[in-house]
């Protein structure tokens, strides 16, 4: 009798658990069916969720990352727009952050790891429970896409509130190798043409954006929070990374000692990450990141004003135009070449 009451109690619960999965699931879909849409740049479409473009394949773990993730003070997250430095700036970010426990000379875990595997998207992590367990490496650090209007409320919490780094990228440059990796990174994905990408950019429809609205969050974020929200341009570290590098080690509570920078240390790091050295590794050879694209796709140029190989005086003149429109007043430049 008690195991006959056990078995019942145990398939009402899944049951339950089955019931609440169906209907989270037709909310989801129901959803998607509200939501504007525009064809993506692969063959994804996207829609316009919260204020920003996403593929709806990534709208159910946002959406279950805003309602749950729990943020702690001492999390540092990584923003960047899609293709404005990411991968550059988590291997950074992890070799700064654990220089103590591994030297760019002595096995370091990106000489047989892709950044993007040691640093994970937070709604990976957080699905993954890699953020939610892994205690052994506090401070935890994880990097997203998000705008900063949609990050989750712990995140931003005053009382809470981890550390954001923001890598910003020209929209040159952002345009021009967002274009290169999604259209010639994978094969199962249809090729979008340079003019009918360009349209849509400008238009917004690029994900997580449109662009302006991505970056002017962190800006003004950073301005009014600079303890919190640190902002980095991808021109000034290629230009100059020993100094920003130097930045980045002081915001995320771990700066280089004067022994540090004596030894070199800072130039070994800076040297272990770029994008001239991770290219030539192994690891970034072969395999893939996330479904379908390729490790090697995520190391092309890294070049600042390589826009100017691709866009047209008209287009310029029309992205111009747009960043006037969208970002003038706010005291956010860009550096279109060194």
């Amino acid at each position: 009798m008690e195991n006959d009451q056990t078995r019942a109690t145990i398939t009402t619960a899944t049951t339950s658990s089955s019931s609440k999965e169906a209907d989270h699931d037709d909310c989801h879909d129901l959803l998607i069916a509200s939501l504007p849409k525009e064809k993506g740049w692969s063959s994804h479409q996207l829609y316009l969720y919260q204020g920003f473009w996403c593929p709806s394949v990534l709208i159910r773990e946002e959406m279950a990352v805003h309602q749950h993730f729990q943020a702690r003070q001492n999390d540092i997250a990584l923003a960047t727009n899609p293709k404005s430095g990411t991968t550059w700036l988590k291997a950074l970010a992890f070799s700064i952050l654990r220089r103590q426990h591994y030297t760019p000379s002595q096995n370091h875990p990106l000489l047989t790891s892709n950044p993007h595997t040691l640093v994970p998207f937070l709604f990976q992590g957080f699905l993954d429970q890699d953020l939610t367990s892994n205690i052994a490496h506090s401070p935890r650090l994880f990097s997203t896409h998000l705008p900063y209007h949609a990050l989750p409320p712990s995140i931003k919490s005053c009382a809470i509130g981890c550390r954001i780094v923001y890598l910003c990228r020209n929209p040159y440059d952002t345009f021009i190798s967002a274009w290169h990796f999604f259209t010639k990174a994978s094969d199962s994905l249809e090729p979008l043409s340079l003019n009918d990408a360009f349209d849509m950019y400008i238009r917004g429809v690029f994900g997580y954006g449109p662009f302006w609205v991505h970056m002017l969050g962190y800006w003004k974020e950073s301005l009014e929070r600079p303890q919190k929200v640190l902002f980095l341009k991808y021109e000034d570290l290629k230009d100059n990374p020993i100094l920003h590098m130097k930045r980045l080690a002081e915001f995320i509570g771990v700066p280089f000692s004067i022994e540090e920078e004596k030894e070199g240390l800072i130039e070994e790091i800076s040297r272990l990450c770029s994008i001239n050295n991770l290219r030539e590794l192994d690891v970034n050879k072969t395999g893939k990141f996330g479904s379908h694209f390729e490790n090697k796709a995520l190391f092309r140029k890294g070049e600042v004003g390589d826009w100017v190989n691709y866009l047209t005086p008209e287009m310029v003149e029309r992205l111009d135009k747009v960043i006037q429109e969208k970002m003038d007043g706010f005291g956010l430049t860009f550096k279109t070449s060194l």
